[in-house]
C-alpha cells in the first residue's frame, strides 16, 4: 500500500514510517519544514511540503495515497482549546479524502483520555475531566469517519513512548533529578504509568493500518502500569541521587512546570488485551525499567 503519514520525521514517526517501508509499503510523509522533508527522504518516503493546517494539502495526500497514518500534532499545549481545534480540523480533511473507499485511517490519541485509577479497556469510556481530555474530539473525529465507509482507527499510545533520544515526560524526569540532586515522586508513589518501546508502537500502528476494523479502539501499552516510585528509583540509581517524596501541593515547583506537577501523580493504568488479540500484537523491545538502565537516558547527548 502507499500510506500518507503526518508527523513522520517527529519522534515517534520515523520508527512509524521505517516500519511501514521494512513491510514492503510505500510513504508519503508531509513536511512542513526542509529539514523534515530531508529526514523522511533518509528514511525512504517521499515529502509532500505543507502543515496540518493546510486542509488542501492534507486532501491531497490522502486522496492519493491507500492509507492514512496521522500522527502530527498542530499547536501549543499552552492553549489546548487551539491545539483540539486544530487537530480535529486536520482529522477531518484527511478522512473527508477517503468517505466512501474503505480505505485505512489510522488517528493517534494517548491513553491518558481514560478514567484515572483503573485498567481502563478500549472499549471503556473516555473521561472529559482526564489529564489527556484534549484528544477526545480527535478521537471521536477520526472514529465517526467509520460510519462513512472509511477504515478509521485509533491508537492511544502511553504517556511514555521511550527509546533512543526520547524527548519526553522521562528525560524531563531525568533532567529534573540532574538539576535538583534528588529523583522525585508525588506522595507514596504507587501510581501507574502505561509506557511502550518506539518499536512495539512502530508495529502496532503498521498492524492498524493492515488489519485494524473500522471504528476500533487500540492501546498502545506494552506495559499497563509501571509503578511511578519504581521509575524514580531507577532514575536515582543511575544518576547517584536520593530518590524522595514530594507533597502534592509541591511538585509543581520542584518540577518547574505545573502540567508535569499534575502528570507525575496520576494513576493511570490501561489494559491493552483487547488489542494485542485483535491485532495479534506482541510487544518484544525492552521495557522502561530496562531502558533506564541500558538506554541513552543517562548518556551526555541524552542530558
Amino acid at each position: 500500500m502507499h500510506i500518507f503519514v503526518t508527523g513522520g520525521s517527529g519522534q515517534t514517526g520515523p520508527a512509524i514510517v521505517a516500519e511501514l517501508i521494512a513491510a514492503g509499503h510505500a510513504v508519503t510523509g508531509l513536511a512542513r519544514s526542509t529539514a523534515s522533508a530531508a529526514r523522511l527522504e533518509a528514511l525512504g518516503a517521499k515529502p509532500l511540503s505543507g502543515s496540518l493546517d493546510d486542509a488542501d494539502v492534507l486532501h491531497a495526500g490522502a486522496v492519493r495515497a491507500d492509507g492514512v497514518v496521522h500522527m502530527g500534532i498542530a499547536g501549543d499545549f499552552s492553549d489546548l482549546d487551539d491545539l483540539t481545534r486544530r487537530n480535529v480540523a486536520a482529522t477531518d480533511a484527511l478522512g473527508d479524502a477517503l468517505v466512501g473507499t474503505n480505505k485505512p485511517f489510522v488517528s493517534t490519541s494517548g491513553t491518558l483520555v481514560m478514567p484515572a485509577g483503573r485498567d481502563g479497556s478500549e472499549l471503556d469510556p473516555t473521561d472529559s475531566s482526564a489529564l489527556g481530555a484534549h484528544r477526545i474530539p480527535g478521537e471521536e473525529a477520526c472514529l465517526g469517519f467509520a460510519g462513512r465507509g472509511v477504515r478509521s482507527s485509533v491508537v492511544r499510545l502511553a504517556p511514555t513512548v521511550h527509546g533512543p533520544r526520547d524527548r519526553g515526560f522521562i528525560p524531563t524526569l531525568v533532567a529534573t533529578a540532574r538539576r535538583t540532586g534528588v529523583s522525585a515522586y508525588i506522595g507514596e508513589g504507587q501510581n501507574r504509568w502505561p509506557a511502550i518501546h518506539r518499536q512495539d508502537a512502530a508495529l502496532l500502528f503498521r498492524l492498524a493500518v493492515e488489519n485494524a476494523p473500522a471504528g476500533s479502539v487500540l492501546h498502545g501499552a506494552g506495559e499497563d502500569g509501571v509503578v511511578f516510585k519504581h521509575i524514580a528509583e531507577k532514575v536515582g540509581a543511575m544518576l547517584g541521587v536520593s530518590t524522595c517524596s514530594l507533597a502534592p501541593e509541591d511538585a509543581p515547583q520542584h518540577f518547574d512546570n505545573p502540567f508535569l506537577g499534575v502528570a507525575y501523580g496520576v494513576d493511570a493504568p490501561v489494559s491493552s488485551a483487547r488489542t494485542r488479540e485483535l491485532l495479534d500484537w506482541v510487544p518484544i523491545h525492552a521495557t522502561l525499567l530496562e531502558d533506564l538502565e541500558t538506554g541513552d537516558y543517562f548518556t551526555d547527548t541524552a542530558a
